[in-house]
């Protein structure tokens, strides 16, 4: 983390105490009108600074410790997306892909320890990236929020202390998104918006349109949403597909290198030096559509007896162009050098070539077409009814389901032939030079084709029942019981075809064509379409014989869970009390259905497996003065591994320099944690509030990943599905996933929200949200027998957030800034010691006037400063691996309220 953002972290808090001491005494007033309030959750919300404090209000009348995100008006949440908008909560930081927030890691704990609830039940949506590094398609427990779009929500609440009452599962916390209800309005409600999107990477203005309706008749209420949206993105830079160690022949050394270098270049073992494997100039092009639709009834005759019916469905497709050019032709430079390529000068720091030039290399391009989309639908009935004065009874049942499909990934390499070659990686946009032309046609032949298909299904089904006995106003006791079953299922199909055996394939030059989006530099790729008809190779392969080792599988989870938690809220010495303390018992059979290596091939297996165990959870909020809040929570909760880690399966990733092959583990045990937190709050009534706070985890059976390099021949995969040339001593990556010893996490939380109202007017209008967080905790990870301490995967050790606004009652207007310290996505390979993303550092914009009071004319802009994406491996060398920009986003538009 750099001095100036420690600074700026630290200053927020000093600021933020200095102003919270001298301006509670006048906050005071506001605060006695604040608690008057019998139920924040029917307030009408409009605007920026009024969402602030509603979100406030309802964090402050919380026992366990939450953070919440109230929409700013009707159809209107805060930022581009969900995840946009919850990078805004301490503690919370994103990933982003084409240009959007994808996921969140809460706490220093990734995507897959945070369980998302929707409308009041677990749900699950996976989508994909079109960047390999990125992981290409996302089966995880990985909740994706670019799925939805964010004006169907009007509320977002992430739960960071557990309670018994709680579904287990989200040891870094539980996100729940709230659908509009037609009661959440006093009667009839109507709005239409409409906006114009564009990003200065893709030019084109693309459509975001949502309407909502919704009334009352006397018991009676239904509402109804609908949001579809369009956008262009266009990614593009630098890449290389990973960095390992190489060996050159002496033959392949030309007289510019010096005798000390060739000696290193020429030597094996730990001496070898690393060098970037295939020097890529990458473009992502997508072209993105979102559709979502709710419907919300509710019946509630009279006070005891209440039902409710939610229902929403979501589609999101990609239509992508992916495009290429690398150093992996037959002679390539991406492993070993002994072709015909010259290393003719280089560049060694440390054990990293950072620099070189060659001769004799041949260069492949790729230009990829990729089709698909994400199905996502839930129903749900939810009913209350108070049965006496004493009890009250809660019952919920729903299904939700998500289908992803990606039917056509139809992919064209080119290849052109012994060209000299440079690179060089020192600065942060590794540069590349071509010795020749790459936009002439007639450099370029056909050299392989690849054809996939993915499929991927998640579904829920959820049923509760929940009883309430209040022995007084002020003492309750809770019960119920709960059964969920889940069922995760997918398949990948593939296709490659090399077609320069013995030569390369000439084709027409009427199927070859440049890149139509911004490249560092441009080239020649081969039709998709044109290709695949002149060739006549088969794009549908949804087929046995096309299936993919390793993706087949099938995990299925069946839990039981029941609790018992009791509630407190009284006056202690003058002093409001509450609390919360109880258990969770659940047990989970768990079935993981594929093939996995029985030591010298591949077998359909299906194993079984059950944990149970018990949580208990305590809450406590104090209130120590109408100011001054105090929180303390304990409890231990699960995560359960990936489905990944449990696959009854092993996949294969083929590479000119070797590959990886990863195999699951069904008998994982779940991730345990125990969890203490505290905070004080200081709320100074409608304007603001101040906050420190932290939090420590003890995980045990931590989940680490255990790595060796094995010859090929040793793993049980046939030698077919290797690339041509290679054969089984060929040394492959081979990793899976084992209960480690366990792991800590701990940190420290500061917010800090104030309208400075103290201020003469027109001054008096600003205000200012902001917060940072501390965290920091590391596990082992295994490799080749020998364990290494790394960071936590996705842990950044400093975030921060700030925003500054201004608002009235005619306009209003915000900028926001993101800031996020280095994180580790994966263990690393190919000597490698752990992958990750440098800082980031966002800044997003917004505005709005009121021509009417029914009419808003809005405009945001997103990534103002086309803040790049630069990925690495090795935490020592940091040796680029990716650095992308996405552009700048900019949203117009008007929304009419009826």
């Amino acid at each position: 983390m750099s001095k100036s953002v420690k600074a700026n972290w630290m200053a927020t808090t000093a600021l933020a105490v200095s102003l919270t001491t001298a301006l509670a005494p006048a906050a005071r007033a506001a605060e006695a009108a604040a608690d008057a309030q019998a139920n924040v959750d029917e307030v009408v919300v409009t605007g920026f600074r009024d969402s602030l404090a509603h979100a406030r209000d309802i964090k402050k009348q919380a026992t366990a410790s939450v953070d919440v995100i109230v929409a700013e008006d009707i159809a209107a949440f805060p930022d581009l997306n969900l995840a946009e908008s919850l990078q805004r909560i301490p503690g919370v930081t994103i990933s982003r892909d084409s240009g959007e927030g994808r996921q969140i890691t809460l706490r220093g704990l990734g995507p897959d320890f945070t369980r998302t609830q929707l409308n009041g039940m677990e749900v699950l949506g996976n989508t994909a990236s079109g960047m390999d590094n990125r992981g290409g398609v996302s089966r995880t427990r990985s909740f994706d929020y670019s799925l939805f779009a964010s004006e169907l929500f009007d509320k977002v609440t992430v739960q960071k202390s557990y309670s018994a009452e709680l579904d287990e599962g989200g040891i870094g916390g539980t996100v729940q998104l709230e659908t509009s209800k037609p009661f959440d309005y006093p009667g009839f409600k109507a709005v239409l918006s409409a906006k114009g999107e564009t990003n200065s990477n893709a030019s084109q203005v693309t459509p975001r349109l949502v309407g909502l309706i919704s009334n009352r008749w006397g018991d009676f209420g239904a509402l109804a949403s609908i949001a579809y949206g369009t956008a262009n993105s266009n990614e593009f830079g630098y890449r290389s597909f990973s960095w390992g160690q190489i060996h050159i022949n002496p033959a392949n050394i030309g007289p510019g290198v010096s005798a000390a270098d060739a000696a290193r270049l020429t030597s094996t073992g730990a001496s070898e030096v690393f060098a970037p494997q295939a020097d890529t100039l990458s473009t992502w092009y997508d072209h993105r559509s979102r559709l979502g639709a709710t419907l919300s009834l509710q019946y509630e005759p009279g006070d005891k007896f209440k039902l409710g019916f939610d229902a929403l469905y979501s589609e999101l497709k990609n239509s992508r162009q992916d495009y290429a050019l690398a150093t992996s032709g037959a002679n390539s430079l991406t492993g070993n050098v002994t072709g015909t390529q010259v290393l003719q000068s280089d560049v060694i720091q440390g054990n990293s070539l950072v620099q070189a030039s060659y001769t004799g290399v041949d260069l492949r391009s790729e230009f990829n077409r990729e089709e698909d989309s994400t199905k996502f639908y839930q129903v749900g009935l939810h009913g209350s009814y108070q049965a006496t004065d004493q009890l009250m009874v809660k019952g919920f049942a729903g299904y939700s389901k998500s289908d992803y499909a990606l039917p056509v990934f139809d992919k064209v390499f080119l290849e052109s032939q012994n060209h000299a070659f440079s690179f060089d990686d020192r600065p942060t946009m590794p540069t590349n030079t071509y010795g020749f032309n790459t936009t002439d046609p007639s450099q370029w032949n056909l050299m392989r084709m690849d054809t996939q298909e993915n499929y991927i299904s998640s579904a829920y089904t959820n049923g509760k029942l929940d009883a309430a006995w209040a022995f007084d106003k002020s003492s309750t006791l809770k019960g119920g019981v709960e059964y969920k079953k889940f069922v995760n299922s997918g398949s990948q199909f593939s296709n490659k075809v090399f077609h320069n055996v013995p030569t390369d394939t000439p084709i027409p030059a009427n199927l070859k064509g440049t890149v139509p989006f911004d490249t560092i530099t441009n080239y020649i790729v081969g039709d998709v379409d044109g290709t695949y008809a002149f060739i006549g190779q088969p794009r549908d392969i949804n087929s046995a014989a096309f299936a993919t080792p390793g993706t087949n599988f099938t995990v299925t989870e069946e839990t039981s869970a029941a609790y018992l938690q009791y509630d407190l809220d009284t006056l202690v010495a003058d002093h409001k009390v509450r609390a919360n303390a109880g258990l969770r018992y659940y047990s989970t059979d768990l079935t993981s259905a594929g093939t996995l290596n029985t030591g010298t091939s591949l077998s359909p297996v299906s194993i079984h497996h059950n944990y149970n165990g018990v949580l208990p959870a305590a809450n406590l909020a104090v209130s120590v003065t109408d100011e001054v809040l105090v929180r303390l929570s304990a409890n231990r909760d699960i995560s359960r591994p990936a489905l990944s880690d449990l696959a009854a399966a092993g996949s294969l990733t083929t590479a000119p320099f070797g590959g990886t092959i990863s195999t699951g583990n069904p008998n994982l045990r779940p991730f345990t944690s125990d969890a203490v937190e505290g905070s004080v709050e200081f709320y100074q009534g409608h304007v603001g509030f101040f906050s420190v706070g932290v939090f420590y985890k003890k995980l045990d059976s931590f989940i680490t990943t255990q790595t060796s390099v094995v010859p090929y021949s040793t793993t049980g995969f046939p030698l077919s599905f290797l690339l041509p040339g290679q054969d089984g001593s060929i040394l492959y990556n081979v990793s899976h996933p084992v209960n480690g010893p366990g792991a800590t996490i701990k940190g420290v939380e500061v917010a800090f929200q104030r309208d400075f109202d103290f201020l003469p007017a027109p001054f008096d209008k600003f205000g200012v949200v902001a917060n940072g967080t501390y965290a920091d905790g590391s596990s082992p990870v295994i490799f080749s027998g020998t364990p290494i301490n790394l960071p936590l995967m996705n842990l950044s050790k400093y975030t921060f957030n700030a925003t500054l606004y201004y608002e009235t009652d005619q306009w209003g207007a915000r900028i926001s800034e993101a800031y996020r310290d280095p994180y580790l996505i994966g263990a690393g390979g190919n000597g490698n010691i752990g992958e990750g993303i440098k800082a980031t550092r966002n800044l997003d914009a917004a505005a709005h006037y009121n021509v009417t009071p029914h009419l808003k004319l809005t405009l945001e802009g997103i990534n103002l400063t086309d803040e790049h994406i630069i990925q690495y491996t090795d935490i020592t060398a940091k040796r680029i691996e990716v650095n992308t920009s996405a552009g700048r986003t900019i949203l117009f538009g008007a929304t009419y309220e009826f």
